[in-house]
């Protein structure tokens, strides 16, 4: 009876899962977002240079690259929930801190730190958040409940890239940019912290997992181990180049359009204000991404991964030339710029699909599969950072229709090379 009893006191506490896994990854997109796409913005209102905001927003994104470098020692944490809710309450002071520090002199140096704050919480915080969700449900439950795990991830860019910079270009207008996206910020940190005080009663303890024998010591060796297997796998440094690759035209893409959006027409963008950008990126370019991943789910399934995949590229990186076609004709039409955004981020959400499956069915196939997915994925966010980095000097020299253009022939490389990457790659023979 005593061993029965302590069994169901070490069980975790049991809630049902749209209690908590809906919340769980709003609260895992919105830090993201912040970071990826509304820093940008809010930047580009307080005067900041595009070389400035594509190189620091850049570095920023490498916590989520090298993420999985430290994520084997968040075994040795007793409770999962524990850090999950830290890192949440971390993410939001520092999001509310924002709203002090866009006050001060050195505002700009000081914001970054808080970013780089808040981007090394939110990608720890993922890898705690994805390990709940993988211990408290059994794999009947993980596939039903994948599809609000994905829809409330990307609300928050619905509501990052909408609601708040809607609000924020409102503000702008009776307040000036740097009170208003003081408020939002502090908004945002306020959201964060209401989260995680939300998650300490509603996420379920998990149960607790075996530690690692010898402590810190042993999960380095472990880390190494799964290192050398991943650099052993035939055709790696080939499927690597090839996932760096992918994301060329995406990383300048997801960058400069926004700021080109912003940018006057005199300096070649469309004018647009603050709420306009996120009235067409939060709504119409939310819902045609996630429509766009739907479709692209089920045109691979169909066609299989090795011959859909020069479709998922073309398909991710043509809808880049409504970039080139908005700098050229530069439209006054809001719809019609709303159209030519919901073409280009269906295009992306579609296309997208091609490198996560070949991560998972051709680059993590074999021994440490999980560890193996995360350094691939890793390797994908390197892509989209390094291109990000270097994509605000392209376009500062080249102007935006040229900048568009060098887009669209950056995206090349990685389609001839889809050619070869099958014969070399870890999983040659996925279909």
């Amino acid at each position: 009876m005593t061993a029965m009893n302590e069994l169901r006191s070490a069980a975790p506490a049991t809630r049902h899962p749209l209690a908590w896994v809906p919340t769980l990854y709003l609260a895992q997109g919105l830090p993201f977002y912040a970071v990826a796409l509304v820093a940008g913005l809010m930047y580009k209102s307080m005067g900041v240079p595009n070389e400035q905001i594509a190189r620091w927003t850049g570095l920023l994104g490498l916590a989520w690259v090298f993420k999985a470098l430290w994520s084997p020692f968040l075994e040795l944490a007793r409770s999962k929930r524990g850090v999950v809710v830290c890192f949440q309450l971390a993410g939001g002071l520092a999001m509310a801190a924002m709203a002090l520090v866009l006050q001060l002199p050195a505002w700009f140096a000081a914001s970054i730190i808080l970013f780089a704050v808040v981007a090394l919480a939110s990608s720890t915080h993922d890898i705690c958040a994805d390990g709940i969700y993988i211990a408290s449900l059994n794999e009947r439950q993980q596939a039903a409940y994948a599809g609000w795990q994905g829809a409330f991830f990307n609300a928050a860019k619905f509501l990052s890239m909408g609601g708040l910079v809607m609000l924020a270009g409102f503000l702008e207008d009776r307040m000036g940019p740097g009170p208003a996206w003081a408020t939002v910020f502090g908004l945002l940190g306020a959201l964060m912290a209401g989260l995680g005080l939300y998650h300490l009663w509603a996420l379920p303890a998990t149960p607790a997992s075996v530690r690692p024998q010898g402590g810190a010591r042993g999960v380095a060796g472990t880390l190494l181990d799964v290192i050398r297997a991943f650099f052993a796998k035939p055709g790696i440094w080939m499927a690597i180049l090839f996932i760096i690759l992918f994301r060329a035209a995406e990383g300048q893409i997801q960058t400069i359009g926004p700021l080109f959006l912003r940018d006057s027409r005199a300096l070649g963008g469309l004018g647009l204000t603050t709420a306009q950008v996120g009235a067409v990126y939060g709504s119409a370019g939310t819902v045609a991404f996630l429509a766009g991943s739907i479709a692209g789910g089920y045109f691979t399934a169909a066609l299989g991964l090795r011959r859909a995949m020069p479709f998922l590229i073309v398909a991710m990186n043509l809808p880049n030339a409504v970039f080139w076609y908005l700098s050229v004709a530069q439209p006054e039409s809001l719809g019609v710029i709303a159209l030519g955004l919901g073409v280009e981020m269906f295009g992306y959400g579609f296309g997208f699909v091609g490198v996560i499956l070949f991560i998972m069915q051709v680059v993590a196939a074999g021994a440490y599969q999980t560890a193996h997915y995360a350094l691939g994925t890793g390797f994908m966010q390197l892509g989209f950072v390094l291109f990000k980095m270097i994509s605000g000097d392209i376009q500062a020299a080249l102007g935006y229709r040229d900048f568009f253009l060098w887009v669209l022939v950056a995206a090349l490389p990685v389609l001839v090379l889809s050619r070869f990457v099958w014969r070399a790659a870890p999983g040659a023979s996925a279909s």
